[in-house]
């Protein structure tokens, strides 16, 4: 088990001070969830409800809960009340259904927009020229806080091809900001995984997301 602990501090030790790093913990169980706390994660990502609530709930407020999987909408009433931050929202109808929940427990969820960066029309995420519509729709609801970008990138042999897409969805990230949308704070873009966060942070990423480097190869 040192072996997490021992990833946990090599990555961190390379990430620049400003980057935050999110343990992409699909799959895992909480003795492995334990080790990446005590070595010093404090976020960690699930992609899965079912999954994820056991761990959750053994875990608890120790560390802090992103969703960062695609949001079932037959899910949200699950996944609100269990989780700090949903990294994936990519509708207004996914956001009114994440309000409308966050208001029955009495919360307010911090969001972040996926940006569908590969224009990808079988991949889930807001289209880059999309985005900005959307904040526009969305930022008026009283229990759900825009705070940045998300992005995947398309699925590459080549993990260095997704500089362009990193680039792309940074650029939108600045220009976003710059507008200064009410109840909107560009404050978080969630960019990069295991392959690529090292491109990701170069791009300008705030956040990555890294599993298998922290945890190994997921056992499904």
């Amino acid at each position: 088990m040192g072996r997490i602990r021992d990833n946990v501090q090599k990555i961190l030790s390379e990430i620049p001070a400003g980057v935050t790093v999110v343990a992409a913990a699909k799959a895992r169980n909480a003795l492995e969830i334990e080790e990446a706390l005590d070595a010093g994660i404090t976020i960690f990502g699930e992609s899965y409800l079912q999954e994820s609530r056991p761990v959750i709930e053994a875990i608890g407020s120790r560390a802090v809960w992103h969703f960062i999987g695609h949001v079932q909408k037959n899910k949200v009433k699950h996944v609100v009340p269990l989780f700090d931050m949903i990294q994936t929202i990519d509708s207004l109808e996914l956001a009114v259904m994440v309000d409308q929940h966050a208001a029955r427990n009495g919360k307010v969820m911090p969001v972040l927009i996926e940006v569908n960066s590969g224009r990808e029309e079988n991949k889930h995420g807001a289209m880059p020229e999309a985005v900005e519509a959307l904040i526009r729709q969305i930022c008026a609801l009283p229990n759900l806080r825009v705070q940045g970008l998300m992005t995947m990138g398309p699925f590459l042999d080549d993990y260095t091809g997704l500089r362009p897409y990193f680039r792309e969805t940074r650029t939108l990230f600045e220009e976003l900001r710059s507008l200064s949308i009410p109840n909107v704070s560009m404050e978080t873009l969630s960019m990069g995984m295991s392959d690529s966060f090292r491109i990701a942070v170069e791009e300008g990423a705030t956040m990555v997301r890294i599993g298998t480097m922290i945890f190994g190869e997921r056992p499904y």
